[in-house]
């Protein structure tokens, strides 16, 4: 009875103060108190991570397309803007690259969404540049594998 009544608190705490929440379960964690967990919010929390990681690397696949479209595309400012685009071109690779070195298997995920991802660069370039998205190529200007290659600039 104790241990349901801990089960509920702790489920009330989710909803009232999220942070205490997280540290009440971290302890009961290191504690291996494992019959006092809230296991429907920590399983849903420890999904949302997975899904956060998936956003957070689509999102830098997304503006790293979005940079390699305007340094191959937007010729009126390319000389002006080279710079910062490359720039900006080997940030989100090297993001992109420590993240699969955390986590390989995202490598998998980028390769279903490599397509969705390349034509919301796209439009993003598109918006950028004030060009019509049929200025970009409809697929993929380049393989994953060399879109990430660091030594490769279309």
């Amino acid at each position: 009875m104790a241990t349901e009544l801990t089960n509920q608190k702790l489920e009330q705490l989710y909803d009232t103060d999220y942070n205490l929440w997280i540290l009440e379960t971290v302890n009961k964690l290191q504690s291996r108190d494992l019959d006092s967990l809230d296991w429907e919010n920590l399983i849903e929390e420890v999904l949302e991570l997975s899904k956060q990681e998936k956003r957070k690397i689509e999102s830098l696949l997304i503006k790293l397309f979005e940079h390699l479209l305007l340094l191959k595309y937007w010729h009126s400012e390319k000389e002006r803007n080279r710079g910062h685009w490359e720039r900006e071109i080997t940030s989100f690779r090297l993001q992109i690259i420590r993240q699969l070195e955390d986590s390989p298997s995202l490598k998998n995920h980028l390769e279903n969404r490599f397509e969705q991802c390349y034509q919301d660069g796209r439009k993003l370039a598109s918006k950028h540049a004030q060009l019509p998205f049929e200025s970009f190529p409809a697929s993929a200007i380049a393989p994953l594998d060399q879109v990430l290659d660091e030594n490769w600039l279309p």
